[in-house]
Formats: structure tokens, sequence, C-alpha cells
């Protein structure tokens, strides 16, 4: 008989391969995973954690309400670095741990950061359109060789931005509460406030955590001082950005163009940023990546075994 029981969310847990689930098994686990396939996913979870020893939660909320059915629930172990969604509070209450996996998709971030600059520099997703619908355009792109880069939250993933861009000779500026000495002296980069950042940086990308000091950070009047050609990426989390006074600020040129991997609401349907050609959007597909999938994944069971097991998990966020 089982030790434990897991319930999983997480979309892509264990799909790249089957080192998750070698670890789950290894500790006495079984497991039930949720698929949206077979209906909505928080009333598969009210009913599925009742009994439930640890949750491996993907993107859903995790309230109050989902929380308080729990009746033996130990951990959380969020599969992935943010926890915005997650009632820690009431995780608290219950003496439920919460555990990220931090590290384990930065370069997969990373590389769609860059991946998305260039797509709206280039015009990419708008000439694709444009063949498949035969009506072939070119539209004036940009470079992004020697350009300014702004980095807004220099932690892993916009640090490994960063030194991406330094292959295109770029010029770094970060914004953080904290400065790093090896990564200025490594890529050059300097630490400037916010404004400084938006008024001289024309790329500029986005990751730092959503909170009460970090929402709506970048709104009207930051995208008042940013260049005309400047273009916006965030792949860390809807909500830092004001997506109606970003739609304003590219529907009157303000600046160039924008692209966003994390939204407000997710997918973002309802947005009017669908209806804006210099917007990219793409469905928090960051960590989409198949080494990233084996990394979260494997994290992920471990940092749930461990507060099973009655360890100490590094990586626990509600102490």
């Amino acid at each position: 008989m089982a030790k434990y029981k897991v319930v999983i969310t997480a979309r892509s847990f264990g799909k790249a391969d089957e080192k998750a689930y070698d670890c789950l098994r290894e500790a006495g686990c079984e497991w039930i995973k949720l698929e949206e396939s077979d209906g909505p996913l928080e009333d598969q979870l009210k009913d599925a954690i009742r009994d439930a020893d640890a949750l491996i939660a993907g993107l859903e909320d995790i309230g109050a309400d989902i929380i308080g059915q729990a009746k033996r629930l130990k951990v959380i172990s969020r599969y992935g670095v943010g926890y915005d969604k997650v009632d820690l509070n009431a995780a608290k209450e219950k003496g439920i741990q919460v555990t990220i996996t931090p590290g384990a998709n930065g370069d997969s971030v990373a590389d769609l950061a860059v991946a998305l600059m260039l797509d709206v520099a280039r015009n990419v997703t708008i000439m694709d359109s444009s063949i498949k619908s035969r009506s072939q355009r070119r539209p004036q792109g940009l470079e992004m060789y020697e350009k300014t880069l702004g980095i807004i939250g220099a932690g892993r993933i916009g640090q490994g931005v960063g030194r991406r861009c330094r292959g295109f000779n770029m010029k770094i500026l970060a914004y953080d509460v904290f400065e790093d000495p090896s990564f200025k002296e490594e890529t050059g980069a300097e630490y400037v406030d916010l404004d400084t950042l938006l008024r001289e940086a024309d790329f500029i990308t986005v990751h730092s955590p959503l909170t009460e000091e970090t929402h709506n950070m970048i709104s009207s009047e930051q995208f008042k001082i940013m260049k005309k050609d400047a273009i916006l990426v965030n792949t860390a989390r809807g909500g830092v950005i004001d997506e109606e006074a970003l739609y304003e600020a590219l529907k009157s040129g303000e600046i160039r163009g924008a692209a966003l991997d994390a939204t407000v609401d997710e997918p973002p349907y309802g947005s009017p940023l669908m209806n804006c050609e210099n917007c990219i959007l793409t469905p928090h597909a960051g960590a989409g990546t198949r080494e990233a999938s084996s990394k979260m994944s494997l994290m992920a069971a471990q940092n749930a075994v461990c507060v099973l097991e009655g360890k100490e998990c590094r990586f626990n966020v509600a102490k």
C-alpha cells in the first residue's frame, strides 16, 4: 500500500521523461494527474485534494476554498517559481508548506525572451501571417545589434537574457533591488533607476515577481518615458504591466511593439491586445521545453518528497 497520495495538476509534469515519477515511486507515493479534458480543474481539485498528502501544482489558483478542502495535505509543490496564485496565509494556517523550483526553467524562459524581442523587432509573426494569407508584406524592422537592453528584475532569468544579448554587443541596463557584482563584471551591466532604464533602453525585458509593489509598475506614465521605437517583453507575470495602458501605448504609437508570454487573464481572449498587430501573445510557455520540463518535474517531485518525509526543504516559501 502506498505511503502517500500525490495530486498533480501541472500540465507538462513528467512528460519529458520518467525521472520525476521514479522519484515519487521510490518514496512510496501513488499519484493522480488531473486533466482539463476531464472537466473544470477547480472542481476536480476540490474533490481530489481531500485525502491528498501532496499537491504538485501548475498555474491554477490555489485559494483558501481549495486549501480548506484538504484534510491531510502537507505540501503544495509549485511547478515553477511563481507562487502568487497560492493563498500563503491559508496554507500557513493549516501548516502546509509551499515550495517552488527556482532555476529549473531559467534557460528556457531566457531563450524565449530573446526570441520574442527578435520576433517583434523583425516582424517575423506579421510576415508569416501575411505570406500564409497570400498577401506578401515586408514591414520595416529594427536591428538588435549594439542596441541597449533594459532588464527589469535582474535575477537568474534576467541575467540569462543579459548574457545572451551580449552576443548582440548590446549595452545592458539593470533595475533590481540587489546588485550582483559578478554580473556587472561579466557583462558590463549598469544598475540604474527604473526611469533611467525606461528612458534609455531600446529593448525592455521584464522578470519581476508580481507583488503589491510591482503591480502595474509599468503603466501610462512609464510608457510616456520610453523611446518611440521601444520594444517591451514580459515573460514573468501578468499584472506587472498595466495592459490597458499598454494597449493605448501600442495603438497611439508611443512604443513600437510588445510581446507578452504572461498576461493578467490566461488565456487573454477578452483582451484588446488580441487586436494589436504589434503585440505578440504566447500562452505562458516560457518553460515549454523538454529540458525545463524534465528539470522542473524532478525538482517539484523532490520538493514534495522532502516535505512528506519530514525533512526541511530549502525551497519552502511559506515558512
